[in-house]
Parts: structure tokens; sequence; C-alpha cells
């Protein structure tokens, strides 16, 4: 499944300015960051849960903000592109 990871987090104190390092760091394990924090992720049923658990671990929820968007639609109906970056297809051929 292809899901959107978006988080702010509070960056006003040392530890928040830590736990957002952690939080990039994970995400970018795991997807392809398309804006500073808004990272694009395949995964698998297994995975997401997965993912979604050391995330949970590493956000303050009094201070920090985290949202998943799970997308179903075909992705040619999903997602429109403009601007110079363009996304990995994950699903086409992989050229090395």
């Amino acid at each position: 499944m292809l899901i959107i990871v978006t988080y702010d987090v509070s960056t006003e104190t040392a530890a928040g300015r830590k736990r957002l390092r952690r939080v990039a760091k994970a995400c970018e394990r795991v997807g392809q960051r398309v804006q500073k924090s808004v990272f694009e992720c395949q995964v698998n049923q297994m995975q997401y849960e997965a993912f979604e658990r050391t995330l949970l671990a590493e956000i303050d929820e009094e201070e920090d903000n985290l949202r998943f968007y799970r997308l179903t639609e075909p992705a040619e109906l999903r997602i429109k592109q403009y601007g110079t970056f363009r996304s990995i297809d994950f699903n086409g051929p992989l050229m090395v």
C-alpha cells in the first residue's frame, strides 16, 4: 500500500530537535522524502504497523503532530505532480 506520512515536531527545545532528527531518520529508512516533513512510503500491512509504532514511540503527543494517509485509488487518479521533483514509481521497472 502507498502511504503518506506527515509530521510537525516542536523544535523549541533541544529534546524537540532530537525528536525531529529521529522521526526524519525513521521516515528516510522506510520511504522517500517528497517535502521537508512529508514522505511517501510503499509498505505492506505488517511494515505499516511497525512503522507507525516506531514513529509513535518517537513523538511527544502533547507537542508534536503525526499523520498517516493510506492511499487506495489507482495512483494516476490520486496523485498529481507539479514542479521539478518527481517521485519514484515503486511499481515501475528498477533501473540502475
